[in-house]
């Protein structure tokens, strides 16, 4: 039972979250001071996303605290009728932010949000308890009916046109992410060129897909504070991908840890690859009238060549190298 709350759960935030990206509301440009920042941007979760929007309207609105959390910051409601106040000052009276009661606090915040639409995730004691997802799911509410964001058509043509600079990076990274979370590693990734730059996601990917390749006894688990440990599990991520017999001249611990987006597509492009003929030859061993016969990449091209042909189409697929990865390099 747990596991299937735990899944609802998931499927719940991704829902809520869904529309804290550029695409969805590229407004969100507004939180950054500079077009140099759009990186940043691009490299944010959603639940960070959230937090650097309230923290936007909470210092507009006086609020001279930091929120970093949906737990313990927000557990006195102070920060909710501040919140309140910046995004809908008709519906928030000053008796919210006067009243010491924290309970009679949240209260008078989740009524207040109502007159929003917004829908009673939790009640005035999770708030006060600081429970973290139902506080999050509620943040998400606000953010939903009530954004407080400009429309500015400057700022969003500028996010637009950053973002059209990075479609086929974004594609690439949509396609690893996926990937990566359906192997059921430990962690979940947000974005992959932000996540991995600590390398413990990249050694729970290695362990999965060749077990006992990695030496855990080497490696740092997150939250992970000194640079050198990053570069540790980084580097050893690179030596396991050298012993995998991956092409990996050009790649060092430190273009992980740097973010390198070109390298570490490659390093995750052959991940892949090793992972899906580990796949296919596990099927075919399965298979009826198999003979042990390793799938190489030419079964693969031969495959797909043959399906293509079959559609009535004349294009033809040479090799991985020149059609897919010079794609992810554009």
């Amino acid at each position: 039972p747990h596991l299937v709350l735990g899944l609802i759960s998931q499927i719940i935030k991704i829902q809520l979250l869904a529309d804290l990206n550029l695409k969805k509301t590229p407004q969100l440009v507004e939180l950054f001071d500079d077009s140099k920042d759009i990186d940043e941007v691009l490299s944010l979760s959603p639940e960070k996303m959230l937090l650097r929007w309230m923290n936007h309207h909470l210092k507009k609105a006086g609020y001279k605290k930091t929120v970093n959390n949906f737990s313990s910051d927000v557990k006195d409601g102070e920060a909710y009728a501040y919140l309140l106040k910046a995004l809908a000052p008709e519906t928030s009276p000053e008796t919210t932010l006067e009243t010491k009661d924290p309970d009679e606090r949240a209260k008078m915040v989740l009524e207040q949000a109502e007159k929003l639409d917004c829908k009673r995730y939790l009640t005035p004691k999770d708030i006060t308890e600081g429970s973290a997802n139902l506080n999050l799911a509620f943040v998400a509410q606000i953010f939903q009916h009530r954004n407080g964001l400009t429309s500015d058509i400057k700022q969003v043509t500028l996010t637009q046109s950053a973002s059209r600079d990075d479609v086929l990076v974004s594609r690439e990274e949509r396609a690893f992410r996926m990937w990566i979370n359906s192997l059921g590693v430990g962690s979940y990734v947000n974005n992959v060129f932000e996540d991995v730059r600590n390398g413990w996601v990249l050694l729970e990917v290695l362990d999965k897909v060749s077990p006992g390749s990695v030496n855990w006894k080497l490696a740092s688990k997150p939250p992970i504070k000194l640079p050198f440990r990053k570069l540790e599990n980084c580097n050893q991520v690179v030596k396991i991908g050298k012993e995998l017999k991956f092409s990996l001249v050009n790649l060092a611990g430190n273009d992980i840890v740097q973010g390198n987006k070109k390298l570490i597509v490659a390093l995750l492009w052959q991940l892949m690859r090793f992972n899906i003929l580990q796949l296919l030859n596990r099927l075919r061993s399965h298979s009826k009238g198999s003979q042990g016969k390793q799938i190489t990449d030419a079964d693969i091209l031969n495959w797909a060549n043959s399906k293509v042909k079959t559609s009535g189409r004349t294009s033809r697929m040479e090799s991985f190298k020149v059609t897919l990865i010079s794609i992810a390099f554009a």
